[in-house]
């Protein structure tokens, strides 16, 4: 999962990337919301955390730029203003969850699982193909009723391959969303962990598409 966070606050967003990226998440940070309004324009990502109070351009008016642009990315906004109007405001903007500072991670981490359920594409909170099971929330992965131990990548990895099943993945969608890309010098590390999931998991359930990518099949 791709998360877009835009706080001018750099120890909260640098504390909140660490997190969500211990989490599995591939995480990019904006300080300013005009910068934090063309990433999500243009970056493809499954949720945005949005401050209200930011140099640039208001949270408030980057939601609402983004769903008159029918841009619905899912949007949880992240706000030390904590009046009854100041939520209204956000949601009735086009906000689809709020949470005001301090919060705790807790429960940030169960709003963030929630948002993305509720997203326009399916997103069931337990993930299920053939005999493949696996908890989001938990992190439990099971093969035919049999855990199986997975490292926090290799969980993205499978959670990302299990959200799309039955299509082909190529390799730079997985770099672009299971890894942060910039951080790679050599993209053949998707092979060497579509590798080690294969071992846990069994090699029936994942093919190599020569020259496109891999398929998780059902």
């Amino acid at each position: 999962m791709r998360l877009l966070v835009v706080e001018d606050e750099v120890r909260l967003a640098t504390a909140l990337r660490r997190g969500l990226t211990a989490e599995g998440f591939v995480v990019h940070v904006e300080h300013d919301g005009l910068l934090g309004l063309e990433a999500a324009r243009h970056g493809d990502y499954d949720a945005v955390l949005l401050d209200i109070m930011l140099p640039g351009m208001s949270g408030y008016t980057v939601v609402k730029t983004l769903r008159a642009e029918d841009n619905w990315v899912p949007v949880l906004m992240l706000t030390a203003k904590d009046g009854e109007y100041d939520e209204a405001d956000a949601l009735d903007y086009g906000a689809d969850d709020y949470l005001t500072k301090p919060f705790s991670y807790v429960v940030l981490l169960a709003r963030l699982r929630a948002l993305l359920r509720r997203d326009v594409r399916a997103r069931p909170s337990v993930l299920s193909v053939g005999a493949l099971r696996l908890d989001p929330a938990t992190r439990d992965v099971s093969v035919a009723e049999e855990p199986v131990q997975l490292t926090p990548r290799e969980f993205a990895l499978l959670e990302y391959l299990m959200r799309h099943a039955d299509r082909v993945v190529s390799k730079t969608e997985l770099l672009d969303h299971v890894w942060n890309t910039g951080d790679l010098t050599d993209p053949n590390v998707v092979e060497v962990y579509i590798g080690y999931l294969r071992r846990k998991i069994g090699r029936e359930h994942l093919t190599t598409v020569r020259g496109a990518g891999y398929r998780l099949a059902s």
